[in-house]
C-alpha cells in the first residue's frame, strides 16, 4: 500500500512538473524578444533603463532618463574605435561569442585587483542591455546566449554596434553615446575626439563611478590604456 502510494504521488509530482514546463515554455515563447525587428526599428527602451527607472521612483526621484537615439554615422569613429579595444576588439571577426575576452578580462582584473568587466561580446551585452537583467544565473545566461546568436543571424554587425552605443549606460541615468557626449563635453557624439572617446569606453564597466564627470583613479588610467590600444589596432579603421 506504501509503494503504491508513493508510486503514486511521484506520478502527480511529475504531471505538476510537466505542466509547469510547459507553461514555462509558452510563456517564454509568447514573450520572447523580436530579435529580427530590430534591424529597421528603434527600441523604445531597454530592460536596463526600466530596472533604472523603477529604482529612481522607489526613491521618489524623475524616471526620465538622458536618452539620445542618434544612427550610426552620427557617432565618431573614434568612439567606435575605443568601445571595440575596450570591450570587444574582435567583434567583427567572431559570430557573438570570444574565447580571447574572457582571457582580456582576467588580465584586466589582475592588473586593477578587481572584475573591471565581463568577458561578454558586445553582442552579447546588447542582449542583456536590452532584453535581460545583470544576474548570472544559469538561465538568464542561456537566454544570452539564444538572443545573441539570434541577433548575430538577424543584424549586421554596424547595426548591431549602433545599438550598443546607443543603449549603453555612461552615467547615472545617461544611456547611449549622444546623451553622455552633451552631457559630459557639451559635444554632439559625431564631434568627439580620441580621448573624449576613450574617456567614454573606460567608463563602460562602471558608469556609476568612472564616468567622465567623476574623480575616479582607476578611469584615468583605463582612458590612458584604451588611447595605447586604439594607437595600435589602426585596422579597425577599415572595419568600422
Amino acid at each position: 500500500m506504501a509503494q503504491r502510494k508513493k508510486r503514486t504521488w511521484l506520478w502527480r509530482a511529475a504531471r505538476v512538473a510537466a505542466a509547469a514546463a510547459f507553461a514555462f515554455v509558452c510563456w517564454e515563447a509568447l514573450t520572447w524578444p523580436r530579435v529580427a525587428a530590430l534591424s529597421h526599428r528603434i527600441p523604445e527602451t531597454t530592460a536596463f533603463i526600466e530596472r533604472w527607472k523603477t529604482g529612481q521612483r522607489a526613491a521618489g526621484k524623475s524616471d526620465t532618463p538622458d536618452w539620445r537615439w542618434v544612427p550610426y554615422t552620427a557617432i565618431s569613429p573614434h568612439l567606435k574605435r575605443a568601445v571595440l579595444v575596450s570591450e570587444d576588439i574582435d567583434f567583427f571577426g567572431h559570430q557573438g561569442f570570444e574565447v580571447v575576452e574572457i582571457e582580456t578580462a582576467l588580465k584586466d582584473a589582475f592588473d586593477e585587483q578587481k572584475i573591471p568587466r565581463g568577458a561578454s561580446t558586445i553582442t552579447q551585452q546588447v542582449a542583456k542591455n536590452l532584453w535581460l537583467s545583470p544576474s548570472r544565473n544559469p538561465l538568464r545566461k542561456v537566454k544570452e546566449a539564444i538572443l545573441t546568436w539570434q541577433l548575430e543571424r538577424s543584424l549586421d554587425k554596424k547595426r548591431i554596434l549602433e545599438i550598443y552605443l546607443d543603449v549603453a549606460e555612461f552615467g547615472p541615468g545617461i544611456y547611449g553615446a549622444e546623451a553622455a557626449s552633451r552631457r559630459y563635453f557639451g559635444k554632439s557624439a559625431a564631434e568627439l575626439g580620441e580621448r573624449e572617446a576613450a574617456q567614454l569606453a573606460a567608463c563602460l564597466p562602471n558608469p556609476g563611478l568612472w564616468h567622465p564627470g567623476g574623480r575616479s583613479s582607476v578611469a584615468v588610467r583605463r582612458t590612458e590604456r584604451i588611447l595605447g590600444r586604439m594607437a595600435k589596432a589602426q585596422f579597425l579603421w577599415k572595419e568600422i
